[in-house]
């Protein structure tokens, strides 16, 4: 078997309007709710699932708590723009520009937390 890519991915979140507004706000994701309401973001062909921490939904991870994920994207822009402009907004980077290992070589990273604690890393390839 080989795994072509990631399509989807699922965040608990401890109140999914505050989150689904800062993945909106901070990193330009396009906010979508299906039919149920489930609340999903979207950014190039991938998306992130948010649901509430705890659901009582049969099929989740064993373990669903909120604070929990540890996320990296790559960006397209500069990541020293994009830094600048986060701190500008008010979001407070905690490590970075650093240099880090990707999944295909070096990249430069930041580093900040969403409303749950989730570790947010933003990087570029070298």
């Amino acid at each position: 078997m080989r795994i072509s890519h990631l399509d989807h991915l699922v965040v608990p979140v401890s109140d999914i309007e505050r989150s689904a507004e800062f993945y909106v706000q901070y990193l330009g994701m396009t906010l979508k709710r299906s039919e149920s309401g489930r609340v999903s973001l979207h950014f190039g062909e991938q998306k992130i699932n948010l649901h509430p921490a705890g659901w009582d939904f049969w099929l989740k991870a064993e373990i669903h708590l909120a604070g929990t994920a540890d996320l990296c994207f790559i960006i397209e822009d500069p990541i020293s723009d994009v830094h600048s402009a986060l701190e500008t907004q008010g979001l407070k980077i905690i490590e970075g520009p650093v240099r880090r290992e990707g999944a295909v070589g070096d990249m430069i990273s930041i580093y900040f937390r969403d409303p749950d604690g989730n570790l947010i890393e933003l990087a570029n390839y070298l």
